[in-house]
C-alpha cells in the first residue's frame, strides 16, 4: 500500500474498496435490453411498453416496466433511488408492529443515514423529519422521503429512460416481432 493511502482512516479505505468493487462489476455489465425485462418466461408486450410513455406511474405499476426502469438505473449508477422506493412500498404493507420497527431501521440505515451504503439524495430537512419519525415508526414514516425520491425520478430519470437508446431499441424489437408475427399469420 502506498504511504498516502496508509494515512487515510480505515473506513475511507473500506468505502473506496467497496466502490471499486461496485464500479468494477458495473463496468462489466452491458446496457439493459429486452432480456433484462424478462420475468420468468414472459416478456413485455409492445402495448405495455408504449403505456410506459403515458406516465411514470404506469411504468412503475407494470412489473416489466419496473424491471426495465431498474435495469436502466443500474446502467446509470443510480439504482438506489428505485431500491429505496420499492423498499418503502414493501414497508408500507408491513402489518406486524415488531417487524415495522426492524424494517424501518434497516431502510434508514441502508438509504437515509449519512454514509449509508446506498444513500439517496434528499434534503437535510427531509432526512431530519424521517429520523424523527423512526422514534415511533408507522407505515407512513418514510412518506416524505419516498415522495422526494419519486419526484426526482419522475422529473429526471424517467425522461432519460424514455429517451434512452435501450428503450427505443426495445420498442423497435417489439415492433419488429409484431410485424413478423402478423406476416406469418
Amino acid at each position: 500500500m502506498c504511504k498516502g493511502l496508509a494515512l487515510l482512516p480505515t473506513t475511507c479505505l473500506e468505502r473506496a474498496k467497496e466502490l471499486k468493487a461496485k464500479l468494477g462489476s458495473f463496468l462489466q455489465k452491458p446496457d439493459w435490453s429486452l432480456a433484462s425485462c424478462k420475468i420468468g418466461k414472459t416478456r413485455p408486450t409492445l402495448e405495455q411498453c408504449m403505456r410506459w410513455k403515458e406516465s411514470f406511474e404506469k411504468l412503475l405499476s407494470n412489473k416489466h416496466g419496473l424491471m426495465a426502469f431498474t435495469a436502466f438505473l443500474v446502467s446509470e449508477f443510480s439504482e438506489e433511488n428505485i431500491a429505496f422506493y420499492v423498499a418503502c412500498e414493501d414497508f408500507r404493507s408491513t402489518k406486524s408492529a415488531a417487524k415495522l420497527a426492524v424494517k424501518a431501521q434497516r431502510i434508514y440505515d441502508e438509504f437515509i443515514c449519512t454514509d449509508a451504503p446506498r444513500e439517496v439524495n434528499i434534503d437535510h430537512e427531509t432526512r431530519d423529519i424521517t429520523r424523527a419519525n423512526l422514534k415511533d415508526p408507522s407505515t407512513s414514516c418514510f412518506d416524505m422521503a419516498q415522495h422526494r425520491i419519486y419526484l426526482l425520478m419522475a422529473k429526471d430519470c424517467y425522461p432519460r429512460f424514455l429517451r434512452s437508446p435501450a428503450y427505443k431499441d426495445l420498442i423497435s424489437q417489439l415492433r419488429a416481432k409484431c410485424t413478423s408475427i402478423s406476416k406469418k399469420a
